[in-house]
């Protein structure tokens, strides 16, 4: 069965993305734990991380950092972390968060409320950044 991320890939499940390429897609996460949190995931289906072939692993920070200076650029944040956890959807996949502590990366706090036109909104400008 296919992962939601995978179904994402194929446009069967709708996303607000904020960047693509031939490899990889980046979009905004629908339980934000900061407004921008962002996934990046690569277009090839592998659970773990590590497991992914390794030009996909090698490929895929370059491709989030892009995207990371891009929401750098429209968000009031002191930087963008990351974090690689992988339980939640069987899909490596990447988290970039706007944090202006550690505090920030806490998956456990309450996660951001925001309509659909508002992430609609929020991925428009951080693909024009």
């Amino acid at each position: 069965m296919s992962s939601i991320f995978a179904r994402i890939i194929r446009g069967e499940i709708p996303c607000h993305k904020v960047g693509e390429d031939d490899r990889y897609l980046a979009f905004l996460d629908i339980n934000p734990v900061r407004m921008g949190h962002t996934l990046v995931i690569p277009k090839v289906e592998v659970d773990k991380f590590f497991d992914l072939p390794a030009d996909v692993l090698a490929g895929i920070m370059p491709f989030a950092q892009g995207v990371a200076r891009r929401m750098a650029a429209v968000l009031p944040c002191d930087r963008i972390g990351l974090s690689v956890i992988g339980l939640e959807v069987p899909h490596a996949h990447v988290h970039l968060i706007p944090i202006d502590s550690i505090y920030d990366m806490d998956f456990s706090r309450p996660k951001v409320k925001m309509s659909n036109e508002a992430f609609a909104a929020l991925a428009e400008r951080i693909r024009q950044a």
